[in-house]
């Protein structure tokens, strides 16, 4: 018996408020672990895609923070690891005219971006693709050739299950004595923090963006023991801390980060040993109580430390980013939709559903384009509308009333930017939205107050996807559903027309969730599906040969209930 079947059975009890979506935070899923790790690359592409050059600050600190290391006499060999659009190799080398760059990163458009900068010249940069987790660096470079290697915000973007064989194939083509300068996001940091509460985390200290790109959180701990395990001697490790401010929208910024340096043993040093005694000391006298308070030592750090992210990140971070929604347009016969929604590349990890259009909407909008009678002159009711809200507003041209609901209230913020952009003012005022969370009786008391007696016609896209959604769904549907039916007694009953795509639930368990509430199937219809009709209702909406040209997906259902 499916998880639907057995939720019918205590349909008896007082119905329960809904939560669809889990609260706990259960972190991504092995699917989701294995595709971003085999799919990094193509995250980092789109990435750089749609930022370019314009995303990280130039990073004109470094000869403030390391000159020591770039300057002296004679010919210096870098290499630059994850070197992104190049905010690393072109400040050096206009501050240092006697280094050589060698630039790697494993999004091919990132090296694209720095052959094509103005500056880039191959007398001065080699920059090439490389996956540092499988390709061998000393392809590209000779072995034991490099001085410096600078890692600036990109060991973060590896699984630290290959931090190791990162280091090692960097060790590969570094000088005996060649140091590592670092600099990477540390635990504590804002951008961490706003990861709680989220499905996002991948494991211990390691999540996953909106767009699919990964960064990891150091700690002193855990960067010393894998260095030093690599045959790396620390020379310099400290966490700095900045708060950056946004003014204009009021918001404090707490960053953090790592700052090390790292310097290659000689020898048959063992791992445990790499510290040298005054280094052990200093390490100690690191984490106990100095002559100056903490955060007195943080202040100094703060006064006179750049950081790398720029405003555009920042804002990302608290959610505002422009680039986290994106444009579509919904074609119907006679208009065009413009629809604001989830970008695509953040829809992965997005709780909601809410916030896309999903297919069942297109083909639902485009019956009710060409069959304006479905609505015309009733009150309208959409289920789990979303933020499209495609059905309600083409709805909204030939209804005497439309109510857009949905249990997500970012979804319906969303929703009322689409209405203001799509629809006439004449229109304006018959559609109306609302929160409704399946099972909630105050928002069930509340929507049917918009409709007097209730709706004449119910419509839900996509809403039968959760096995534990589906009794709530048909019983507030029942409560809100035109009863009494006075003058309508010689017309259509009220219906309810469910459009989807069977996925969890299948369609018995629906029928049998429906009968039990009063709704008996007066119709069905499938894509390009050879049963014959229960009924001659849907199959009439088809009738246009051009409409069932567009249907955007075979797997697409159409249910068409009334109340017995």
């Amino acid at each position: 018996m499916s998880s639907g079947l057995k939720i019918i059975e205590e349909q008896q009890k007082p119905i329960q408020k809904l939560q669809i979506y889990p609260t706990a935070n259960a972190g991504v899923s092995p699917f989701w672990r294995e595709k971003y790790e085999r799919d990094a690359k193509k995250y980092w592409d789109i990435f750089y895609k749609h930022h370019g050059d314009r995303f990280f600050k130039d990073r004109h600190y470094l000869d403030k923070e390391w000159n020591s290391y770039f300057s002296g006499s004679g010919k210096k060999v870098i290499l630059e690891v994850g070197c992104g659009a190049g905010n690393t190799i072109f400040p050096l080398i206009a501050t240092y005219p006697d280094i050589f760059v060698y630039a790697c990163d494993f999004s091919p458009r990132a090296v694209e971006l720095v052959k094509a900068h103005d500056e880039y010249a191959e007398t001065r940069v080699c920059a090439f693709a490389c996956d540092l987790t499988g390709d061998g660096l000393d392809k590209h470079i000779s072995p034991s050739s490099v001085d410096i290697v600078t890692m600036i915000f990109v060991l973060s973007a590896v699984s630290p299950e290959k931090m190791a064989s990162v280091l090692q194939n960097i060790k590969k083509v570094l000088k005996p004595n060649g140091c590592i300068l670092f600099r990477d996001y540390a635990v504590g940091d804002l951008a961490q923090e706003r990861f709680s509460g989220k499905d996002q985390k991948i494991s211990k200290n390691f999540y996953v963006r909106g767009d699919g790109t990964r960064a990891f959180y150091f700690s002193n701990e855990f960067l010393e023991t894998l260095f030093s395990e690599q045959g790396f001697e620390v020379e310099e490790l400290d966490v700095c801390c900045k708060q950056v401010e946004n003014r204009s929208r009021e918001l404090v910024m707490n960053r953090r980060w790592v700052q090390a340096t790292f310097r290659r043993s000689h020898g048959n040093q063992n791992p445990g040993d790499s510290l040298s005694p005054a280094k052990l000391d200093k390490s100690e006298q690191h984490d106990s109580i100095q002559s100056k308070s903490e955060e007195q030592e943080r202040k100094e750090i703060i006064d006179n430390t750049d950081i790398d992210i720029s405003d555009g990140l920042a804002m990302e971070m608290f959610g505002a980013s422009p680039s986290s929604h994106e444009m579509t347009v919904v074609k119907l016969r006679d208009s065009d939709f413009k629809i604001k929604l989830l970008s695509k590349e953040y829809q992965h990890t997005c709780k909601s559903t809410g916030l896309m259009l999903w297919e069942s909407a297109r083909l639902m909008a485009s019956v009710l384009d060409r069959n304006p009678n479905i609505v015309s002159g009733k009150r309208v009711l959409e289920l789990g509308c979303g933020c499209t809200g495609i059905c309600s507003m083409v709805a909204a041209r030939s209804a005497n009333l439309v109510v857009a609901t949905d249990a997500d209230t970012k979804a319906l913020t969303l929703l009322t930017e689409n209405i203001t952009m799509n629809l006439q003012s004449s229109l304006l005022g018959k559609l109306k939205t609302g929160v409704l969370e399946w099972g909630n009786k105050e928002h069930i008391e509340c929507i049917k107050g918009l409709a007097c007696e209730g709706f004449e016609v119910i419509i839900g896209t996509d809403v039968t996807y959760v096995a534990e959604a589906i009794i709530p769904l048909f019983e507030t549907a029942k409560e809100l559903i035109l009863r009494k039916m006075g003058d309508l007694e010689m017309q259509e009953k009220p219906a309810l027309i469910l459009c989807h795509v069977f996925r969890r639930v299948d369609e018995p368990s629906l029928l049998s969730a429906a009968s039990k509430y009063g709704f008996k199937l007066a119709d069905r219809w499938a894509a390009n599906s050879k049963e014959s009709p229960i009924g001659n209702i849907i199959d009439s909406w088809f009738s246009e040969k051009d409409l069932v040209a567009e249907i955007p997906s075979s797997a697409l259902h159409i249910l068409y209930f009334q109340m017995e």
